[in-house]
């Protein structure tokens, strides 16, 4: 055992000095070690003097990392010493081995670093299956509450900071992540995204010389109070993204040109009118009954039975008998059950059917278009009407229009990257809408801004936008870039943006969800500074 033992102390306590290792004793589930300090004296934790003098001992059984699959318990000696200062408070203290030992602690450092790296990477359900695994289980709470006593990482203040919200609760709580955009790594989180804590958080750290951010109102007030020498950057991305908003609805108002005009080859043949168009819901099965009743006392009634022997047979009063026989045709006997009244839906008909014929098919969109003009019902009426009364009717002959998005999406591409075919189809929009041509041209010019970083081009090209009479969505985009237009510009010459800021947002999102419910602000916040 003499010639074993300094093998077990170099393999199981390497890193750690003044440790002995006595015996080891391996059962069928632990692994038991017996050591004990050999420190000649002890730093008081009250008045941090040294002091050799013992009191006493007694044993603490720390749990240690596992090996072969078993878990390992430490039986380790400690000592108690009597402080050497008389003043102090403390009169004894117990020693505390560094690095495998602390104050109150249950498991040695080695093994609580590797739960809280467990921890940090999975979070609380997640983790505790996987310390099952390692044959060291702990429960999920354990697993938060020694994440939430880390203390916060220590930073330096950045010179370029990315700024960017995050939702705690998507819709009504959200949050402010920064990042270290020259480094790529989380700086702090900021519980919201009100422009009084983001300026708070700067006025501490005056050594920020960039601030990239959004378009966001409460971002650009924060900055600036908090920041005032700060250059703030407009982040391209978003600006390329509210570009291609503002693009759609241009294309939305002038849908009416997406559909090219056919030609008429030959006079479409004209379709004999019915003589009588029932007023009765084919298939409704009120109707075919009255229909099956006015025939079978029809029947009845020219075989020679009276009204009154009708009335007995069928078990009907005899003045249902009488409405019956006088009705040459079941359609005599509609009483207005399924007459059509007047509904808030009437005058917005016509235009459904001319969307109808303009090939939107789609009931929830043409239910957003007409709420948009002042319908104030819900969708069940429109989708109501559209499968009574429009899916019947034929659609137009020829191809179906482009949808303003994929139209939109055309526009937003790079030519050169643009399929053939998408080209082509393109080419036949922009024939039919010279306004549509001039958006193309602005959208591309913009383009060539944010890809060669020609942001002095900017005042130009807002000048002449804000003149689009035809494209008033448009103009709007141009006049709000004009009230950030510093940042905007910035953000269109100088190389950074904000998209390391986006991708930390990502982060948070699967480490909020990793948390089932448990997210909240602090515990998050030290999972993003530490896991990263």
């Amino acid at each position: 055992m003499n010639e074993v033992r300094p093998q077990l102390e170099e393999l199981l306590f390497s890193s750690l000095e003044n440790v002995l290792v006595g015996s080891v004793e391996v059962t069928d589930m632990v692994v038991r070690v017996e050591a004990l300090s050999t420190a000649r004296q002890a730093i008081c934790p009250g008045c941090e003097r040294p002091s050799g003098r013992i009191h006493g001992s007694y044993l603490r059984f720390p749990h240690d990392l596992p090996t072969a699959g078993k878990s390992v318990v430490v039986a380790l000696r400690v000592r108690r010493f009597v402080c050497a200062e008389a003043s102090c408070s403390r009169k004894t203290f117990a020693e505390q081995v560094p690095g495998l030992t602390r104050r109150f602690g249950r498991r040695t450092e080695r093994l609580r670093s590797t739960l809280i790296s467990v921890g940090l990477a999975l979070a609380g359900r997640a983790g505790a299956r996987m310390t099952d695994i390692f044959v060291t289980p702990v429960s999920r709470n354990t697993l938060l509450r020694m994440i939430a006593s880390l203390p916060d990482p220590p930073t330096a203040t950045p010179r370029v900071v990315g700024v960017d919200e995050y939702a705690q609760r998507k819709g009504r709580i959200y949050g402010t992540v920064l990042v270290d955009v020259e480094t790529r790594r989380p700086i702090d989180l900021l519980p919201d995204r009100e422009a009084d804590t983001l300026a708070a958080w700067l006025t501490q750290r005056p050594g920020i010389e960039i601030i990239c951010r959004d378009r966001a109102p409460f971002f650009a007030e924060g900055a600036t109070r908090g920041a005032p020498h700060a250059l703030q950057v407009a982040d391209r991305w978003h600006l390329w993204h509210n570009l291609g908003e503002a693009a759609e609805k241009c294309v939305y108002r002038h849908r009416g040109c997406l559909r090219p005009t056919p030609e008429q080859l030959e006079k479409p043949r004209e379709e004999p009118e019915p003589s009588m168009s029932s007023p009765w819901p084919t298939g409704h099965r009120f109707a075919e009954r009255t229909r099956a009743k006015h025939a079978t006392i029809h029947a009845l009634l020219s075989a020679g039975h009276s009204k009154r022997s009708v009335a007995r047979q069928l078990g009907m009063t005899l003045n249902t008998i009488l409405r019956f026989s006088r009705a040459a045709t079941p359609e005599e006997m509609f009483t207005g059950q399924w007459q059509n009244r007047a509904t808030r839906l009437d005058v917005f008909k016509p235009y459904l059917d001319q969307r109808w014929q303009e090939g939107c098919t789609n009931a929830w969109k043409l239910w957003e278009e007409i709420k948009e003009q002042g319908y104030p019902r819900g969708y069940a009426s429109v989708r109501d009407y559209v499968s009574r009364n429009l899916r019947g009717k034929p659609q137009p002959i020829g191809p179906r229009p482009p949808s303003a998005r994929a139209v939109t999406r055309w526009i937003l591409t790079r030519p050169d990257a643009l399929p053939e075919s998408d080209r082509i189809h393109l080419k036949a929009v922009l024939a039919n809408c010279p306004e549509l041509t001039t958006l193309v041209d602005y959208v591309r010019s913009f383009g060539r801004m944010v890809t060669e970083l020609q942001g002095d081009r900017l005042p130009e090209w807002i000048a002449s936008a804000r003149t689009t009479t035809d494209l008033p969505s448009l103009s709007r985009f141009a006049q709000h870039l004009e009230r950030d237009l510093d940042a905007v510009v910035a953000g269109l010459t100088l190389p950074w943006s904000s998209g390391v800021v986006e991708g930390h947002v990502n982060r948070i999102k699967m480490l909020k969800r990793q948390m089932y419910g448990r997210a909240g602000f602090q515990l998050l916040r030290k999972r993003v500074l530490l896991a990263s």
